[in-house]
């Protein structure tokens, strides 16, 4: 143990503690814009300096970096002496003298770090030259990159390289003219960006951002001959309060959907009757090909996640056949409302704008793909917007959720069950279709949580492989490594779940990833025949959809673990907790699918994987 002082409090922490934790320890919160612990700690702000003063021989006083700086013995610091001050203020100027001031057109304004420690600083003009370069951009791409309000904190290269080995963004020339661009010099449509939205969550301005959608969503609302629907992704309902200021129990299910209703929507949906849509057809295909082992490529990978298919698609495209060939439930959704939907109401499917609501940036991409409209009126979803785009809704629309009353979704596309729940969360998907195909193969249901063993929620630190839970209290890791081997503990801490069922007399090996630096090891293990699996679930962002590249950003704070949490709350709470019991999955099936892989089910449920890098270039909506 280390033992110092700062600002006047005595401390004890154990050596090679930083600066900035050995403060917060005891409640000093250090300002900072670049740090990001584990990731990112390279002291390029400059904004997180304290006072140093050490008693001996070699007495010395200077200012030093907090965020990487370790505690020695005898220290003193100060963490807002008037020389920090000074200098603190000077650094932060000269930041602003490089960046886009205009607040009040910033999609961050009022979540910002930079804007945050500016005020508590008092600054209120910036005393030097201005120079804001603007980089040019296609604006219709879904992944927004403003570098007027870059500050050059790495964070965003870093998450890329560090998390998701995807080395998107890269810095570009020196000195004064130093930025952040994408790397290779190619334009962002053309690299390997997957649009997981990582860089999104973890920039500290609003320099990266998802394409703003809204007002063809308000024009739409606004067109009396259109038939506004609207579907919601499990992990929004989990998260969606957090930019309001919320409490868990007060953004609930039935508030979101009366929100949504007081906009205006004509009909409101949720995603997870689409989730048990999804595991019927991807269970049964799951169940078709380990009949005929023969005539498929192994593993077979699920493809909800886009960023996912996305990275196989530019990554390893020989393994785009693995791929699962039912299409995610939020297209499966956009397919039923304009075919099935269409037809029960009598309403005109070209009459419909289908509109989704979700975690992910990178839903916009495939929402847009030529081979998304297989319902034959224009795209299956005609537009998506991300849970920070529901929030800003709702402010626009002077919103108070404390004020309504708990509303329904709508019939027949809204029963939903536990299993359509979880599919928010790592693990859940492979969950979900294990507890159908077991009743499958079995004849009867096993228990509902009869798979733990596929379940990691712990978001950004399963990741990066650190054993510790993701989220802002720290709290220790819920992946247990005693009493296994060490190559086993190994991969486990690399992010992955490995685990292996009885299944109609067979075992089934199943492995579940999440980050797409996590997908990048683990498809070598499978090139190399390291490693042998029969299905496989990846999802691209840490922690699974409820650490999406949409979701509310918490500056250095990873919720995955508690919206994971909350999901598989819903999942325990709702009385169907198998997709095949779901009564509107059955009905659909009757009344219009037939059964599961059937023709019409994959004329419009299915699709064939292309090689979008090729194919799609510049195909957005």
């Amino acid at each position: 143990m280390v033992n110092l002082v700062i600002d006047g409090l005595s401390v004890s922490v154990p050596e090679g503690t930083t600066i900035m934790k050995a403060a917060a320890g005891i409640g000093i919160e250090i300002p900072h814009l670049c740090f990001l612990e584990g990731i990112n700690e390279i002291s390029a702000c400059k904004v997180c300096v304290v006072e140093m003063q050490s008693h001996g021989e070699k007495a010395k006083e200077k200012l030093i970096t907090a965020c990487n700086s370790s505690v020695e013995e005898g220290m003193v610091i100060y963490t807002n002496s008037p020389k920090v001050r000074r200098v603190r203020r000077n650094n932060v100027e000269l930041i602003l003298s490089q960046h886009d001031c205009h607040c009040a057109t910033c999609a961050r304004s009022g979540n910002c770090n930079l804007q945050k420690i500016s005020n508590d600083l008092g600054i209120l003009e910036v005393p030097y030259k201005e120079e804001v370069p603007k980089t040019p951009w296609d604006s219709n791409f879904p992944l927004i990159r403003d570098s007027r309000k870059c500050i050059k904190c790495m964070r965003c290269v870093q998450i890329c390289d560090k998390v998701q080995d995807m080395r998107v963004w890269d810095v570009q020339n020196t000195g004064s003219r130093t930025t952040v661009d994408v790397a290779g010099n190619k334009t962002i449509d053309t690299s390997d960006c997957t649009l997981c939205g990582q860089c999104i969550t973890h920039c500290p301005t609003g320099a990266l951002r998802e394409r703003f959608d809204i007002p063809k969503v308000f024009q739409a609302l606004a067109e009396s001959s259109r038939i506004t629907v609207v579907q919601v992704a499990p992990a929004v309902r989990a998260a969606w309060g957090e930019e309001l200021g919320l409490a868990p129990e007060d953004f609930t299910e039935g508030k979101m959907v009366a929100a949504l209703k007081r906009m205006g929507f004509d009909y409101v949906f949720d995603t997870n009757f689409a989730a048990d849509l999804t595991i019927m057809e991807e269970g049964n295909e799951l169940l078709e090909r380990l009949g005929n082992p023969g005539k498929y490529a192994w593993p077979m990978f699920t493809s909800c996640c886009p960023g996912w298919v996305s990275f196989v698609s530019k990554r390893y495209p020989k393994y785009l056949r693995n791929l699962s060939t039912a299409k995610s439930p939020q297209q499966m959704f956009g397919a039923m409302v304009k075919t099935y939907f269409a037809q029960k109401k009598g309403i005109d499917p070209h009459t419909i704008c289908s509109i989704s609501i979700m975690p992910c940036v990178s839903k916009k991409r495939e929402a847009a793909l030529s081979y998304m409209r297989s319902a034959g009126a224009g795209q299956d979803v005609d537009i998506v917007l991300t849970t920070r785009e529901l929030v800003r809704m709702m402010r626009a629309e002077h919103i108070n959720p404390k004020f309504l009353k708990e509303e329904s979704f709508d019939s027949p596309l809204g029963e939903s069950t536990g299993a359509g729940v979880i599919f928010g969360v790592t693990g859940g998907v492979m969950e979900a279709a294990l507890r159908t195909a077991y009743a499958v193969v079995e004849g009867h249901n096993c228990e509902p949580d009869a798979f733990p063993a596929v379940r990691d929620t712990r978001g950004i630190k399963a990741a990066q492989g650190i054993p510790g839970a993701g989220d802002a209290k720290g709290a220790e890791s819920a992946l247990d490594t005693q009493g296994i081997s060490g190559e086993e503990r190994e991969i486990r801490l690399m992010g992955r779940r490995e685990a292996d069922f009885e299944l109609g007399g067979k075992i089934l090996h199943t492995c579940t990833v999440s980050g797409l630096g996590n997908a990048e090891r683990l498809m070598q293990d499978i090139v190399s025949g390291k490693v042998h699996y029969d299905f496989v679930e990846v999802m691209a962002c840490p922690g699974g959809c409820v650490g999406g590249g949409g979701q509310p950003i918490h500056d250095g704070y990873e919720m995955a673990e508690e919206r994971g949490r909350e999901l598989y709350r819903l999942d325990e709470e709702r009385p169907l907790r198998y997709s095949h019991e779901n009564p509107e999955v059955q009905k659909a099936y009757e009344e219009f699918l037939g059964k599961p892989l059937s023709r019409k089910a994959h004329e419009l449920l299915h699709s064939k994987h292309v090689n979008e890098l090729v194919f799609e270039t510049h195909n957005y909506i």
